[in-house]
């Protein structure tokens, strides 16, 4: 059905597929009571200030925004290069381009609804790295894996594999497209806040870091109320790690908080981010 689905989008400009994909995140925000449950569960604690009438508003955009990037994925495995070139946009490429060949790179790219987008749109011209969680239905993830690495510049590994692959890659020069604010659990993780939430939040960019001397510049990719996506590269960290890692796990969770509140909508409020607590605490999902 997906690969059916696929090649019938192909023949759709991809405005009709945004079109088509904010109807049905608006419907999914209806239907898919589990994932809408967790959207505000988690609107709600990071922005308590909000009434529950915005907080509702707020869940059914991201909804939109959510469908139309999840609907896109058809054009994004099937359009050429060119019409990706300019639907997805690159800014500030001097950011990450200025340490390329002098230090490895971790390209930095959080939870948003464009991830897939940027990250197909960079191996339509640069070769990267990346770990991907393997699909439980093998259909699935051979399309998915085949739609991610059909330009031929995408060097992917399962979460399987372990780090080791990743590191051996950075350091013949591919860069690494890492994915950092997802609840691993309290294994290799510190509790740091988010939006003032106590977040288990990964070190393993900090480990990650120190280990390869890699310099981290963040990239984001946001929808374009004229159209297509803006995927903007940020100025690389300086100082970092810093030798602390619950410091430096705050500064990963301020930077992607001062990025929500630029778009809200955008980002993956969906997944549940404060599934770990602390010793004692109760879900806040329950």
């Amino acid at each position: 059905m997906l690969a059916s689905f696929i090649r019938f989008a192909s023949f759709l400009p991809p405005r009709a597929l945004a079109t088509i994909g904010r109807g049905v995140g608006a419907l999914a925000y209806r239907l898919a009571r589990r994932r809408r449950r967790i959207a505000l569960k988690n609107l709600s604690l990071c922005f308590p200030a909000l009434p529950a009438a915005q907080i509702r508003a707020r869940a059914k955009t991201h909804f939109r925004a959510y469908g139309q990037a999840m609907v896109e994925h058809a054009f994004l495995w099937s359009a050429n290069k060119e019409v990706i070139r300019n639907y997805v946009r690159l800014v500030d490429e001097q950011h990450w381009l200025v340490h390329r060949g002098v230090r490895p790179i971790i390209w930095l790219c959080p939870h948003f609804v464009g991830l897939d987008h940027v990250g197909i749109r960079i191996t339509c011209d640069y070769h990267g790295a990346s770990m991907y969680s393997t699909q439980s239905n093998p259909q699935i993830d051979a399309i998915i894996r085949a739609g991610r690495e059909r330009f031929g510049n995408a060097t992917l590994f399962s979460r399987q594999e372990g780090i080791r692959p990743v590191i051996r890659e950075m350091k013949n020069g591919l860069p690494f497209f890492y994915l950092p604010d997802m609840d691993f659990g309290a294994k290799d993780s510190v509790f740091v806040p988010f939006f003032g939430v106590p977040a288990a939040t990964i070190t393993g960019l900090s480990r990650l870091c120190a280990l390869t001397k890699a310099v981290v510049v963040p990239i984001i990719a946001l929808q374009n109320p004229q159209g297509g996506y803006d995927a903007t590269f940020y100025p690389a960290w300086e100082n970092f790690p810093s030798g602390d890692d619950v410091a430096d796990a705050l500064r990963l969770n301020q930077f992607i908080e001062a990025r929500v509140l630029e778009a809200p909508e955008q980002y993956l409020w969906t997944h549940r981010r404060f599934k770990t607590r602390q010793e004692g605490e109760k879900s806040v999902y329950d």
